[in-house]
Formats: structure tokens, C-alpha cells, sequence
């Protein structure tokens, strides 16, 4: 992956050499090329363009997508060999180090998305016209959306309020503590929420209910649970969606968008992908990387095999689960069963990502292992009612809520009732827990689940306490600073 040398303030800087932006309609529009800033935004389309750019870099977050399994106990990092982005390995191993371009790529795409917008919020008095409400809100959803990607993998980070990072800041600007970081965001979603429509315009839009249930997860992971119960349930009684009744088409292409989806990175099938440029692709890179090495056989692709879930992952589905064949493939009982043969990549488990692979049909255009149409779910309702549910039990609110919204979760998962929960207290906890793991597995949250409810000692192989709850700031970053920032501890 392409490795980066450069300030903070000046990754991926001023809205130069946009990749073209995220997928269907609102984003599948030609980007700007070469803008003056500072003579720039002078109408609703410069601002529109602009916003354009701001929405790309959520194509990048395949990576944070990947190693969120792959830094949890769901699945291993795969590959061809212990050598096969080394990155992946060590993260896997947690052993991971300050010299990790894969981490540098998160650190440094989350900043450019967070520079994006700022780019936007800074001059958001500029220019006057109908609708800017609309575009400064997704550019604070969008900010609090990088930010809280951010203090997620690395803790303190530097916050400017609607300004652009400058050369200099990394030498002078501190590492907000959490705390302010997570204000920051919180600020940006209620001006979001108060300011975006119920409805996305175009698809691939931020809405309110978007906003809504990021703000209800930001709450959730300071466990802020009052207040995470309060906006969680407000998307529900809202009632603009729905679980999807068959789980087994929900990943599909043909299902993005749908009524689950609360919020979704858009991809398609865009030209421009190579390995010395992973960011530039329009297409979920992930799905390639996820796929069954040397496949032949039928309804998939083949791929490069990372990311492979673990037996014990497998297994934690109880029986009749309808969700185990849809989000995990068993490659030995696919290939028996079909005649597919396939060859055997480096921490081989016998099991692969379902949700994610590639299929064939897909409409890829260049290396098909990089330009996958298939959407990110990177919101689901069904996520927004486990978070509900576990906010109302965890503060101690009321657990009839948190059991009925679990049970919406359980009952599409089995079919029936007779799988509902009816536990209270800590054992409900434990049941609101292992049911987001099972339902969301494969889609990039286990680590920051275990590491947010203080189960990830134990749990995680290798995982050290008061080090692994994050990662380490890249190690160029450090020093650039020439001492203004700090290591986050024991890395």
C-alpha cells in the first residue's frame, strides 16, 4: 500500500486531484480537478462539488472495515503468507507497532475526510443560496463520522473547530483528550440532526436519522446511556425503517439501500484502483480481499482470502440461526456440495466472510478484487436496535424495552418466538452482547464492542490491557511533532 511522508496538516490537502466521488446517484458525478481555495465557493454547486469530495473519502474506510474483524477474535488475518501485508499480520498478532502503513492509511484517509469538510465548514458563510443548511449538515455529519473513526482507533487526536489543519499544527496543536473530542462530534451530529432531512435527496446522503443513530452510538461508547436510549429510540418510533424480512438477501447488491439501511458507504464498480493507489478506488476493495483464494466454482469470485472468520466464530450461532450460512461460508461443506475447488491461503479456517464476497455478475470494471460494487451496511436498524436495547438495560432504564428490541433482532434471525429472551439485568447485558456479535459479525464493529465494554482481556488472543484499547499514533506523526505529542501508552 502506498506509504505517506507528510504533516498532518498537509494530507491530502486543499480540494486538488479529487478521486471521483462515491457511488449512485448524488456521488457519481464528475469531481472537481483543480480549485483555488481561497477564490473558491462562490456557489451551490462549488459547495456541492466540494461536498462531493468530502463523501469520497468514505470509500477508504474498507481498511478500518477489514481490521476491525481482523483486531477481534471473529477472524484471522489470512492472506497468501505470514508476509502478505504484514500490517494485517501484526495487528492480528497484536503486536502491531508504531510503523504500520496500514494504520498510517486510516490515520491519514480519516484525516482527509476531516480536512475535507472542515474545508467546507470554513467558509461556510462565504456564499448565501437555498438548501446550504442541508450541505453544511452533511459536512458536520461527515466530520463527526471521521472523527469518531478516529478517537475509535487512536484516542486523542487534534480537533480545530470548522478550520483547516495547517503545515504547522502538528508542532503546536495538542491531542484533544477524548473527552473534547467526543464534544466535538457530539456538537456536529445535533447541528446534523436539527438541519438534515428525514429523506436523502440522492442516494448515499446523510439524513437525520443517520445522524440520529451515529449520535446514539457516540453516546453508547461513553456510556452515556440515558442519553444513547433517548436519540436510539427516537429512530425506531420514527419509523422510517425496517428490518429486512429475509437476512439472506440482505448483503446482495440488488438490497443495498434498502429499508434497513440507515446509512451506507456507497461503492461501484469506477475505474482507477491499483495497489499503489487502494484509496483511489470507487469500488469495496474489502470484498476483494475477503474472497475464496483460487476459487472455481459457482455464485463467487475468487480473491485474496484475508480476513477469515474463526471456528469458535462459527460456532457461537446456536441452531436453527438463520444468520451463521448467510454471514459465514464453510468452504468444505460449499465445496461438497457443489464440486467448487479452492486453494488454501495462510490461517486457513475453512471459513470466509459470506456477507462480503465477491459474486459473480458483478459488474466490475479493471482488477475485480478492487473495484467491487457492493455497498458497505455501515448503519444498520438492526444494529440501532441492539444499541437500544443495550442502553436501556446497561443504564438500568427499563429491560422490557431493551428484551423487545433484542427479540425484533432474534425473531427475524430463527423465524419464531420461541428463541425470545426473556433475562434481566447483567445476564440480559450478556445476551444484548453476544446477539450484536452474532448479527454483526463480519461487518467491522467486534473489536471496538469488546474493547468499549471492557471484554476484549481474555477475549482477544494477545490483547494487553492499557495498550490495546487503541493503537499507536503513526510513528511519523510523532516525530514531526518534535515533541509536542506523545505515544499513547506501552507502544
Amino acid at each position: 500500500m502506498k506509504k505517506y511522508t507528510v504533516k498532518i496538516g498537509i494530507i491530502m490537502t486543499i480540494l486538488v486531484s479529487l478521486i471521483s466521488a462515491c457511488s449512485d446517484e448524488f456521488v457519481n458525478e464528475a469531481p472537481p480537478y483543480s480549485i483555488d481555495s481561497e477564490n473558491y465557493f462562490n456557489s451551490k454547486d462549488d459547495y456541492e462539488k466540494a461536498l462531493i469530495g468530502a463523501y469520497d473519502i468514505l470509500q477508504s474506510t474498507y481498511v478500518n472495515v477489514l481490521l476491525g474483524e481482523i483486531a477481534s477474535d471473529n477472524t484471522l488475518s489470512g492472506g497468501e503468507s505470514a508476509t502478505d501485508v504484514i500490517g494485517f499480520q501484526q495487528i492480528d498478532e497484536m503486536i502491531h507497532t508504531p510503523v504500520n502503513s496500514n494504520l498510517k492509511d486510516i490515520w491519514n484517509w480519516m484525516f482527509a475526510g476531516v480536512y475535507r469538510t472542515s474545508y467546507i465548514l470554513e467558509f461556510k458563510d462565504k456564499t448565501d443560496f437555498d438548501g446550504k443548511e442541508q450541505i453544511i449538515a452533511e459536512a458536520r455529519f461527515l466530520k463527526a463520522y471521521y472523527n469518531f473513526e478516529l478517537v475509535k482507533w487512536f484516542g486523542p487526536i487534534p480537533i480545530k473547530e470548522d478550520q483547516r489543519f495547517s503545515v504547522s499544527d502538528v508542532e503546536t496543536l495538542p491531542r484533544s483528550p477524548v473527552s473534547e473530542v467526543y464534544a466535538n462530534i457530539e456538537s456536529d451530529l445535533l447541528y446534523a440532526i436539527d438541519n438534515l432531512s428525514p429523506t436523502a435527496a440522492q442516494q448515499g446522503r446523510a439524513t437525520k436519522g443517520a445522524a440520529q443513530a451515529l449520535l446514539g452510538k457516540v453516546y453508547l461508547y461513553q456510556n452515556k446511556f440515558v442519553n444513547a436510549s433517548t436519540i436510539l429510540e427516537q429512530v425506531i418510533l420514527d419509523g422510517n425503517y425496517s428490518l429486512v424480512a429475509d437476512y439472506s438477501t440482505l448483503f446482495e447488491n440488488n438490497a443495498e439501500n434498502g429499508p434497513e439501511a440507515v446509512f451506507e458507504v456507497q461503492y461501484f464498480d469506477g475505474q482507477g484502483a491499483g495497489f499503489g493507489c487502494l484509496q483511489c478506488s470507487e469500488g469495496n476493495v474489502a470484498v476483494g480481499f475477503n474472497g475464496i483464494r483460487n476459487y472455481s466454482g459457482p455464485l463467487f469470485d475468487s480473491g485474496y482470502s484475508f480476513n477469515v472468520p474463526t471456528q469458535e466464530a462459527y460456532d457461537a450461532f446456536e441452531v436453527g440461526d438463520n444468520r451463521r450460512d448467510v454471514a459465514i461460508l464453510n468452504i468444505v461443506e460449499w465445496a461438497a456440495n457443489t464440486g467448487a475447488t479452492y486453494g488454501e491461503g495462510y490461517k486457513h479456517t475453512g471459513f470466509f466472510n459470506r456477507k462480503y464476497l465477491p459474486r459473480q455478475g458483478d459488474s466490475n470494471v479493471g482488477d475485480q478484487n478492487l473495484t467491487n460494487p457492493n455497498n458497505y451496511r455501515a448503519i444498520r436498524y438492526a444494529d440501532v436496535l441492539l444499541m437500544a436495547a443495550e442502553a436501556f438495560n446497561r443504564g438500568g432504564i427499563d429491560d422490557a424495552k431493551a428484551r423487545l428490541y433484542l427479540n425484533m433482532v432474534r425473531r427475524r434471525a430463527f423465524g419464531d418466538t420461541n428463541h425470545d429472551i426473556s433475562a434481566s439485568g447483567a445476564s440480559l447485558t450478556d445476551f444484548i452482547l453476544d446477539e450484536r456479535r452474532l448479527e454483526l459479525v463480519g461487518e467491522g464493529h467486534r473489536f471496538f464492542d469488546l474493547v468499549r465494554t471492557n471484554r476484549a482481556v481474555g477475549t482477544i488472543p494477545g490483547f494487553t490491557a492499557n495498550k490495546n484499547e487503541v493503537f499507536p499514533v503513526p510513528f511519523e506523526e510523532i516525530q514531526f511533532s518534535n515533541g509536542n505529542w506523545q505515544q499513547n501508552p506501552n507502544y
